[in-house]
């Protein structure tokens, strides 16, 4: 059984006291695991414009040392590609978790530069990419692979990436789960084909049946965390510990302003990042 073994970091966001349990406020300042029995090399990257996580993972004992990003962020992408070139990694694939309304994504920006790359995004998205997934598809990068989760809600082209399963895979397993499942929270499901009854459904179907100690990375964080566990949020997520019916009555009484970045975020993420230069 391979062992994950936590590294510490100082928290990315400095914050008050907090109700959260210790487990949650400990977890909040451990940036990535490792292990020495691993292939996986793992490392959480954030943008603070949009409170953005980019997670950069790769297959360090193969020859090639291919490596894939998720949710990469155009203001960020020069950051991301040095380090990866720093680390001796081969980019692959750029892949995003769904159609942001908050940042534009960097996947177009980086297959201008690392020519070959190749972009990724849910077939139900009905948006511009190289390679189009959809629920139980595998993206490999050497010897190991995501799994595709459809985790519809938050938007209508949602996914969530899973972990391999099995003894040549990292164990625990970790979910990146973009803006369907936050840290004892959830993304918004009233813009871009959202749907609460879906996002309460997928969660509870598709993260919530992954082993308790799955490890949980969401594409955004406000308060400071950045990593929590399928258990955790079984039991301390204020919203989806609720019954559907109650949970669809808090999403429908956020009074949520509008997003401030989806006019322009949505029209260029719908073309991989890609804006229009036209005068």
């Amino acid at each position: 059984m391979l062992k994950f073994q936590f590294i510490k970091f100082s928290p990315l966001f400095p914050s008050k006291p907090s109700s959260f349990p210790l487990s949650l406020r400990l977890k909040s300042q451990m940036a990535s695991y490792s292990s020495s029995s691993s292939n996986l090399l793992f490392r959480q990257l954030f943008e603070k414009e949009s409170s953005t996580y980019t997670y950069l993972l790769a297959d360090a004992s193969h020859a090639d040392k291919p490596a894939l990003l998720i949710d990469p962020v155009d203001r960020t992408v020069d950051r991301d590609l040095s380090l990866i070139q720093e680390l001796g990694l081969k980019l692959v694939y750029a892949l995003n978790t769904h159609v942001h309304a908050d940042h534009v994504t960097g996947t177009g920006l980086i297959k201008s530069k690392v020519p070959g790359v190749k972009s990724v995004i849910s077939k139900a998205s009905g948006a511009t990419a190289d390679v189009y997934v959809e629920q139980g598809d595998k993206i490999r990068f050497g010897d190991l692979y995501l799994e595709v989760r459809a985790t519809p809600g938050h938007t209508l082209g949602c996914l969530t990436y899973v972990t391999g399963d099995g003894p040549d895979q990292p164990q625990p397993r970790a979910a990146f789960t973009g803006d369907t499942l936050l840290i004892r929270g959830c993304g918004r499901t009233d813009f871009q084909g959202g749907s609460s009854e879906n996002l309460y459904r997928s969660v509870h179907s598709q993260i919530f049946t992954l082993p308790k100690d799955t490890l949980l990375y969401p594409a955004h964080d406000y308060k400071g965390f950045s990593v929590s566990t399928v258990g955790e949020e079984i039991q301390y997520n204020p919203r989806l510990t609720k019954d559907e019916e109650t949970f669809k009555n808090i999403m429908a009484n956020l009074n949520l302003s509008y997003p401030k970045m989806i006019d322009v975020a949505v029209p260029a993420n719908m073309v991989c990042g890609i804006q229009s230069k036209t005068s």
